[in-house]
């Protein structure tokens, strides 16, 4: 403890006096011009002098983290020349980081792990197994300043000498476009010496290579990921899609357009959940219960002894032609026309390059995994004897069930406790965490919970389900709540908590693509897999469940897949919206408060009630609320909120705001149509401008106009 005390004291002592006796003073280009003859002198006369002292002091300001180590690079290639220069500095330079990552690892490792153990372990893991990797890459392609990267190593379990001899040969390269591009500031005698072809190209080669590093680390990857494959020296495609939901079809129009040979494959329907089994079939279900509440309401519109039954056979009716209806946007024969190669059937991954269907294979550029997601079931014991529901089969149901348990408390969850519900079913609605809609701001989630309550539905939070009894026809969810037993009874059962990515049955597992923690397929900032030319979109890699997002990110795979040799596009998450349909609907984008508060970011929040609004109030839909974060002081949106009648729709000028930098002051001064809801964007705006209005300017503006009327 005394030597780590006694280190920490000359460590900092060095350090003071560095920057007391102003010593950065002397590593500057301007020092090392005007001292250039001196320099030459005494390196003629004393040669290993210099050179010594110089080696020194470049591993001192190395091992200590102080600036400087360019301009003695630079120094070098002035003084030794390339050749010279360059091992000097090779050698000092990974001395000095060997220095600087061994008093790290003195001083820190030992506090650091034991503080963060459990939070660094993953981190440590991947060192273990990839940490000479890891430090090549960021050696040769500095994302982090070196000396950074030298203290953080030193955290790590890396071995000492792994990190010397990875150190010294990823910043070899570095170094020698360092060094000759000292070799050219020495010759420059005059302004027309900064012309010279030798320095312009010194510097062009500053500026390319961390491009041409970040080539030779993408080629470094391939090489490695793809080792033990032979790769085809002809294609017959240019991008194999498996997976006909939003992400495939999009990625799929996407190469068509481009005039690129693509082929689809889908194993099921085309059109995926979203159509078949999600997005549609709910919000057919939805407008169907909607109505129903509008009968039970119309008094309040003066229509008096409106009644209405549900033939629940045909409310499922109409749920399946509404999909009919849409079928034809996604079908095999649109898809056909538009040139892609349609094949239904069950793809398989057999190699980075190929793809069975059917007995045949497809030898191919790019492969998009679009396979989407499928409904989690939890591990309830009993569950599996009672035939339980999901998105998946329940548009099956043709007899409405009486006693409904809905599973869950998220956006798919709630929106079918509500659909039932209002078609008449008796529902529960159990959910484990203390609200339901837990992603929503609790002002939020409460709005829903009283509309919910209010019509009926029987919503239990806090509670957790632990067992599924059945005795002939009778059949038991036994939850346990604030410490008791809750026994409740149901004839159907919805499991909604949840969806998992589709990951297994395609050969991913079997060819080695990646997992994220969350069990989805792992993609970079790019959408590419660990092997470069396999790319994923949509819920089989996330980070969003949305088919707007699906189809956003099919772009960037699409695009990054064809054009990626000439530039990629890195996948922008900035302005993601999305909106659970329930009633009232609840729409977000960008930050909400929870969000705010969990990361730390300062916001101011402006508020506008929707029940101060004409047209609202002219619907009886007055209710629910815009809820905006900004920039505090600034009309800058960080992110909004809306609750109310059409708040889906309600919400896309907030988007197209946030995407292209435009504020509230900017709303405020565009004409909404009255009446209508969307003038509740603008007013929203105007509480925000009435709660910034310049007060002393108004002062003086009344003091002017007192005087004018005399």
């Amino acid at each position: 403890m005394k030597n780590r005390k006694l280190l920490v004291i000359v460590l900092v002592a060095l350090i003071a006096l560095f920057f007391l006796f102003d010593l950065g003073r002397f590593f500057s280009l301007d020092y090392l011009k005007d001292q250039q003859a001196v320099l030459d002198t005494l390196y003629a006369n004393k040669p290993l002098m210099v050179i010594v002292v110089f080696f020194i002091g470049y591993i001192v300001i190395t091992a200590l983290s102080l600036p400087g180590a360019a301009i003695l690079t630079l120094a070098a290639g002035a003084q030794f020349g390339l050749i010279l220069g360059t091992v000097i500095v090779s050698f000092a330079s990974t001395i000095g980081a060997t220095a600087a990552f061994l008093v790290s690892r003195y001083l820190l490792r030992d506090s650091i792990e034991s503080r963060f153990g459990d939070k660094i372990k993953t981190f440590n893991s991947n060192i273990e197994k990839d940490g000479a990797f890891y430090l090549f890459t960021v050696r040769l392609v500095p994302v982090f300043p070196f000396f950074l990267v030298n203290l953080v190593m030193g955290l790590t379990r890396i071995k000492t000498g792994v990190f010397y001899l990875v150190s010294q040969l990823g910043m070899l390269a570095g170094t020698m476009v360092f060094v000759n591009a000292g070799t050219q500031l020495a010759q420059i005698d005059s302004l027309g010496g900064i012309l010279s072809p030798g320095l312009i190209f010194s510097f062009a080669l500053l500026g390319i290579f961390p491009l041409i590093a970040k080539k030779i680390v993408d080629m470094i990857k391939a090489k490695k990921v793809y080792e033990g494959f032979d790769k085809p020296e002809k294609f017959d495609h240019d991008i194999v899609v498996l997976g006909g939901g939003s992400g495939g079809l999009v990625t799929s129009y996407i190469g068509a357009v481009v005039k690129a040979k693509v082929t689809l494959i889908e194993k099921h329907e085309m059109g995926g959940d979203c159509l078949n089994t999600g997005c549609v079939p709910s919000k057919a279900l939805i407008r169907s219960g909607k109505l129903m509440q509008n009968i039970r309401n119309s008094s309040k519109y003066g229509v008096q002894n409106a009644t209405g039954e549900i033939d629940f056979a045909k409310t499922m009716g109409r749920v399946h032609e509404v999909i009919a209806k849409i079928e034809p946007h996604d079908s095999v024969e649109r898809y056909t026309e538009l040139g892609v190669n349609v094949i239904k059937g069950e793809g398989r991954i057999t190699s980075p390059w190929t793809v069975e269907v059917n007995g045949e294979t497809l030898i191919t550029r790019n492969i998009v995994i679009a396979t989407g997601g499928s409904p989690f079931v939890p591990p309830i014991p009993g569950l599996e004897n009672v035939n339980y529901l999901t998105s998946t089969n329940l548009w099956q149901l043709t007899d409405q069930p009486k006693r409904l348990i809905v599973l869950g408390g998220g956006p798919i969850g709630s929106e079918l406790a509500q659909a039932f519900s209002r078609l008449g079913s008796e529902v529960t609605q159990v959910e484990m965490a203390p609200r339901i809609m837990g992603r929503e701001d609790s002002d939020v989630a409460d709005m829903v919970q009283q509309r919910f309550e209010a019509e009926g539905i029987n919503v239990m939070v806090n509670t957790k389900a632990t067992k599924v009894e059945a005795d002939g026809d009778t059949k038991t969810l036994i939850c346990e709540k604030d410490g008791e037993t809750v026994r409740v009874d149901f004839d159907e059962i919805i499991i909604a908590v949840g969806r998992k990515a589709n990951t297994s049955g395609f050969g991913a597992e079997e060819l080695g693509i990646s997992l994220s923690d969350k069990g989805t397929i792992a993609i970079d900032d790019y959408q590419r897999t660990n092997f470069p030319n396999i790319f994923a979109v949509g819920d089989v890699c996330g980070p969003f469940q949305f088919t707007h997002v699906a189809a956003h990110q099919a772009w960037f795979a699409a695009v990054n897949a064809l054009f990626g040799m000439f530039k990629t596009f890195r996948t922008d998450y900035r302005v993601i919206p999305w909106a659970t349909f329930t009633d009232p609907e609840v729409a977000r984008v960008g930050l909400n408060e929870t969000d705010a508060k969990d990361q730390n970011i300062a916001y101011e929040l402006t508020t506008y009630g929707i029940d101060d609004l004409d047209r609202a109030i002219a619907d009886s839909s007055d209710y629910g609320v815009v809820k905006v974060l900004t920039v505090p002081g600034k009309d800058k949106i960080l992110g909004v909120t809306i609750v109310g009648e059409h708040a889906g729709d309600l919400i896309a000028e907030y988007v197209l705001a946030m995407k292209h930098g435009l504020g509230l002051n900017k709303i405020l001064g565009t004409i909404h149509i009255y009446p209508t809801l969307s003038e509740s964007n603008k007013y929203a705006a105007g509480e925000w401008k009435r709660a910034h209005q310049p007060v002393k300017v108004l002062e003086w503006v009344e003091k002017f106009h007192t005087w004018r009327r005399g």
